[in-house]
């Protein structure tokens, strides 16, 4: 009989530690983006519900998360924008934004839904907190499915500017390999062509001419200043014309469309 009293209790004992084993908070885990650091915890991914945590401990998690979320859509927004002095700063957060958010993200999603089953919901800042953080996590979400599209234009923006700081050194190296030391003025040897987003399109030649076209305008031909009446007999405005209509468009110097240099995309053409 005492026996049979003896398994009874333990067997009780049993039931309560395993109820109590069921409803334990899953531990906290700690997440820093940039300069924000949020505790959470992850309920569904330890299969215990957030009604039964603490409330307060509950609402101070989503405050935190949804705060650090708020900050890293602000400090984002300049993130495409060339023109602001903090766009290196905040792509860098994007970026890292990108690596590391996506898991804390869905986590957020799931506490924010697994709320509204909650006896607490529509107490103290709990509405308030559910309805700004399923905005945020779907702002959030935005941004992170923009993020590669933004790095893409980011990087393009960067190698446009890279192509017009280069200039200068493009056209003096294509000087120096293809027009002799002394080049003779009537000689139409052309050595560099470009084309700018404008739509405009020169092409050099070595005695310093150069031939003109302005979007759908014809080729003009246009004489370096001081040329002498001697010189200028010389020139057959045609023999240029001609020259520059020649030329393959597909070697003119153009702005890229792409952040991939052509040597790079070649080789991944090949693969």
């Amino acid at each position: 009989m005492m026996a049979m009293r003896r398994r009874i209790v333990l067997l009780g004992w049993g039931v309560l530690l395993g109820a109590c084993a069921g409803t334990k908070a899953p531990p906290v885990q700690h997440y820093a983006l940039g300069m924000s650091r949020a505790d959470y915890r992850d309920y569904s991914g330890s299969k215990a519900s957030p009604c039964d945590a603490e409330p307060r401990w509950f609402s101070d998690e989503l405050t935190a998360v949804n705060g650090l979320l708020a900050r890293f859509i602000k400090e984002t927004a300049q993130a495409q924008d060339p023109t602001s002095p903090d766009q290196p700063k905040q792509l860098a957060l994007l970026e890292e934004g990108l690596r590391t958010l996506p898991p804390v993200l869905k986590v957020h999603e799931g506490n924010l839904r697994a709320l509204q089953t909650c006896d607490f919901r529509r107490s103290g800042a709990f509405p308030d907190l559910a309805q700004r953080g399923a905005t945020l996590v779907k702002e959030a979400q935005g941004l992170m499915a923009q993020g590669p599209k933004i790095k893409a234009a980011v990087a393009l923006q960067a190698a446009q500017q890279q192509w017009r700081d280069e200039a200068p050194a493009r056209v003096e190296k294509a000087r120096g390999t293809w027009c002799s030391k002394d080049p003779q003025v009537g000689q139409p040897d052309l050595y560099f062509a470009r084309q700018s987003p404008e739509g405009r399109t020169e092409w050099l030649f070595c005695d310093g001419h150069r031939v003109e076209k302005v979007a759908e305008g014809e080729p003009t031909l246009v004489s370096p200043e001081n040329l002498s009446r001697k010189d200028r007999r010389r020139v057959q405005p045609q023999k240029y014309l001609d020259a520059a209509r020649s030329y393959p468009t597909e070697e003119m110097d153009r702005q890229p469309t792409s952040a991939t240099p052509p040597a790079a995309a070649a080789a991944e053409e090949v693969r």
